[in-house]
């Protein structure tokens, strides 16, 4: 196949618009890129050799921008992911909508067709779109172009800034061919820099989301994945201790609080019982998440009190729910908030020695028939027993009994990704992360084949820790590949495949719906053999040697396969039922 543009002869090199992006990215703190090469962008891979830039090269676009999503929310800075033009570029459109409805940063640099051929005039170049910016409009933050040499150090800062200002979210940058080729005529980049925005809170919205705090007698917190993003665990924890509110995380949030502080309602969004605690709220506080479908329980979520939301999103903002709306990033609002909430309750301290008996929200008891609620730490307790319950009352010991193992085997402090598959959304609910920023999932765009190339990221980011990805049989097909990547790299990635035979969720949803599924049921290899063959250890297992087996991959170098064929269900859902 030729190329659009002809390579200039293997003499010695000149600089080109190839050596103005490394440099600039270089520049910038990157010290990693991830991608796969083509033959419009071959002047920044050739650049990448004459540079200190890591380059994880991974075998399918999508795969290299799933593993850039999760290097950027462990790291909680940009993650540069390099492609080609047409093709290669379309490929990583699923992965940047999950970056965008996961924020993370991660800034995808193109290719374009040579110069003459942008304009949407049809000269008929290899890869040629119309309008390729186009395409990623609708998805990414914000798209920009560099049409000369000059122009690339100025475009990549401004596309990092965007990617690093609140709320976090990827990019997408194009430069033609012919610019990536051509002698640049600047010195090298030496110097630059992008200073991400500031999304300050209101002070008057502080002010009035403190009183109405401060007065409410059931005030809750819901955190989600902006919290998490945002960096703001601390003073979210501040400020729930301040209020003695309970705290429940969206699936995007986990980590954001305790899992077992006494008033962690942890995550049990897709629960009644857990729907109901936050709809019978005075004052709801949610920080970091538009109370979408998932987060509001398939949107039977009516809250019967005021609704406070904290979000960097703009468009989230009071989306869904009427509320004290407060366009800000989530850690700067809340250490506001827990001064302004601070403050207040100096000024207006409890009775002194002598004086009346405190409140069951002070002292955290009520005296025999007085009629008071319940502590906040009691109601906690007593609504998370309710699920327990209700979750028993199912008969699902297989699938408690596998997340459990999974749970017991995962090192504390290691980080899991999870794919779109039932042990997953078990997860989503269930799982403790023990840390923040731990436990990452495609929860946000829903696509499949998330897990592995996660890991794989996340692995890139901090390799002296294991890895854990999770991901059924048939999301698995989609990034199979990329065993290749991960011995390539020698990364300490475990993966486990709970292999049910084919798309087990849409089976169940199918059977309930329909009577029976269709397009669900799947041929696929030996996921033992197959990840051998890539000279990947792999082991076979079961329930019972579940814990032992994962353990075992966990703590060996390197990457590892762990297939457990299980058929697991769901537990009932709640909101069929509002």
């Amino acid at each position: 196949m030729s190329t659009t543009t002809p390579l200039p002869p293997a003499t010695q090199h000149r600089r080109n618009g190839g050596d103005l992006v490394v440099e600039s990215l270089a520049a910038l703190g990157a010290d990693t890129v991830f991608g796969l090469p083509g033959q419009h962008a071959l002047g920044v891979f050739d650049a990448l050799r004459r540079s200190a830039l890591r380059y994880i090269g991974l075998r399918v676009e999508n795969n290299a921008g799933f593993a850039a999503d999760a290097y950027a929310r462990t790291t909680h800075g940009v993650a540069p992911l390099l492609v080609s033009t047409g093709p290669g570029a379309l490929m990583t459109l699923a992965a940047l909508q999950e970056a965008a409805a996961g924020s993370a940063a991660v800034l995808a640099i193109g290719s374009q067709v040579p110069l003459a051929g942008i304009g949407g005039g049809r000269h008929g170049y290899l890869h040629e779109l119309t309008d390729q910016s186009a395409s990623f409009r609708g998805v990414v933050k914000s798209v920009h172009t560099a049409r000369t040499a000059s122009q690339i150090p100025s475009a990549v800062a401004a596309a990092w800034e965007s990617a690093l200002s609140a709320p976090h979210g990827p990019v997408w940058l194009e430069i033609p061919q012919d610019v990536l080729l051509a002698a640049a005529d600047v010195p090298p980049v030496a110097q630059l820099s992008a200073t991400p925005k500031e999304l300050l809170p209101r002070s008057e919205l502080i002010a009035a989301a403190a009183d109405r705090l401060t007065r409410a007698r059931r005030p809750v917190i819901l955190a989600g994945g902006g919290v998490v993003r945002a960096g703001a665990e601390a003073e979210l924890l501040a400020l729930a201790e301040q209020l003695r509110a309970p705290v429940a995380t969206t699936f995007g949030g986990k980590g954001a609080f305790p899992w077992e502080h006494p008033l962690s309602l942890q995550s049990w969004l897709e629960d009644r019982y857990t729907t109901a605690f936050l709809e019978d709220a005075d004052t709801l506080l949610v920080v970091g998440s538009g109370l979408g479908e998932l987060s509001s329980n398939y949107h039977t979520f009516r809250p019967l009190g005021r609704v406070i939301q904290i979000e960097a999103d703009l468009g989230k903002l009071e989306s869904n729910h009427a509320a004290l709306g407060i366009h800000a990033d989530a850690r700067a609002a809340l250490a506001a908030l827990a001064k302004e909430v601070g403050e207040r309750e100096a000024r207006e301290a409890g009775p002194t020695e002598g004086d009346e008996a405190p409140t069951s929200k002070e002292s955290g008891t009520a005296a025999p028939g007085s009629g008071q609620a319940p502590s906040p730490e009691a109601a906690v307790s007593d609504l998370l027993a309710r699920v327990r319950d209700r979750i028993a009352g199912q008969h699902l010991d297989l699938e408690q009994q596998v997340l459990a193992s999974v749970r017991d085997a995962l090192p504390d402090g290691a980080v899991s990704c999870w794919d779109m598959t039932i042990l997953a959304y078990w997860a989503w609910s269930a799982f403790d992360p023990r840390r923040t920023n731990a436990l990452h999932s495609a929860q946000g765009a829903g696509g499949l084949g998330y897990g592995f190339p996660a890991a794989l990221g996340a692995a890139v980011a901090d390799p002296a820790r294991p890895v854990l990805a999770v991901s059924g049989d048939g999301g698995a097909m989609y990034s199979i590949a990329e065993l290749a990547t991960a011995r390539q790299y020698d990364l300490p990635v475990t993966w486990l495949i709970v292999d049910d035979g084919g798309y087990g969720i849409l089976r169940a949803y199918m059977t309930d719906a329909f009577g029976a599924p269709t397009a669900t049921e799947l041929t696929r290899p030996d996921f033992v053999a197959l990840a051998e063959s890539f000279g990947v250890p792999a082991v076979r297992t079961a329930p019972d040697r579940l814990r032992a087996d994962l353990a075992a991959a966990l703590a060996a170098p390197g990457p590892s396969v762990v297939v457990l064929p299980a058929h697991l269900r769901m537990f009932a859902p709640t909101h069929l039922d509002s």
